[in-house]
């Protein structure tokens, strides 16, 4: 097999490594990019497995990118959520439950609370199932170091983790439920499909208005969300020009917004048995690309 059909063998997992790492498909994909650049110049001596090489190169790639990603984090205006990406047609592997579960904007959020080097070693070691040696050698450490740093992390993880909530596809109806109260703009029915403690996370980034800070509470999330809609018109939207689409994003039932056909916005929900628990808004305009391109692939 040539060593561009290995890197592409391997790229999904690649790719899935880095986006988690890194909370960005845009930044995952430059990764992904660099690696294969790095892969093929690299004396076929040095390669004597190709998946642990580029994982390899991925992981320490990614540990560089998150030094200078924690300053920019910090000026960050509002709320930071991950880059969305479109799941529902993921194959294989990426279905499995660990991956599936890891992919989710509230699991994504918890893996932001481990230092760079738990966050590989947790997600290498419970996600992707490697073995502690080559996550050592990938870290330049050692498997005892790996092991600590890998409970450690597990032990963090446990305090915060979300239940894993079922397949997507039950959790539909309801965020359909959602979709058209959002629609007439009643409030009453929006507040009857959120549970009572529900929270609302909206990512602007500075060039999109949402909620600068959380809102946590059935009556004023409900509330919030009615009120985007009347804003509406004020801010030069025609309600006429907006569709909106139930879909899965991030391993979760997903609302896309758009007007006049651009994307706008996207809703992500976490669903208990009480209802919608979490509604996680992305409306940065720079987060929206890399699914945009997405959908737009998968129509053509």
């Amino acid at each position: 097999m040539s060593n561009v059909d290995l890197f592409q063998t391997h790229r999904p997992l690649l790719f899935g490594v880095a986006y988690r790492m890194l909370g960005s498909a845009t930044d995952a994909e430059d990764v992904v990019q660099d690696a294969w650049l790095r892969y093929s110049a690299a004396p076929a001596a040095d390669v004597r497995s190709p998946k642990a090489y580029l994982t390899t190169i991925v992981t320490r790639l990614c540990l560089d990118r998150l030094k200078s990603a924690r300053a920019a984090r910090e000026t960050y205006v509002g709320p930071w959520l991950p880059e969305p990406v479109a799941t529902a047609d993921e194959p294989g592997p990426e279905r499995s439950a660990a991956l599936a579960e890891s992919v989710t904007l509230a699991f994504m959020l918890l893996l932001e609370t481990l230092s760079p080097e738990e966050r590989a070693v947790f997600l290498l070691r419970e996600v992707f199932e490697h073995d502690y040696d080559d996550i050592a050698a990938a870290l330049e450490t050692t498997p005892a170091n790996c092991r600590q740093l890998f409970h450690r992390a597990k032990a963090r993880i446990a305090e915060k983790r979300p239940r894993f909530r079922g397949r997507v596809a039950d959790k539909l109806p309801l965020v359909g439920r959602f979709v058209d109260a959002l629609r007439a703009g009643d409030t009453d029915r929006l507040a009857s499909v959120l549970a009572e403690d529900v929270g609302f996370w909206g990512d602007g980034g500075g060039k999109a208005l949402t909620a600068r800070r959380p809102v946590h509470g059935r009556e004023k999330v409900a509330a919030l969300l009615g009120g985007f809609r009347r804003l509406a018109p004020a801010a030069g939207v025609d309600l006429a020009d907006v569709t909106l689409d139930v879909t899965e994003v991030n391993g979760e039932a997903a609302m896309l917004l758009r007007i006049a056909g651009k994307l706008d916005s996207v809703y992500t929900f976490t669903i208990d048995d009480d209802g919608i628990s979490a509604i996680r808004v992305v409306r940065n305009p720079d987060k929206l690309q890399f699914l945009e391109r997405q959908l737009a692939d998968r129509r053509n």
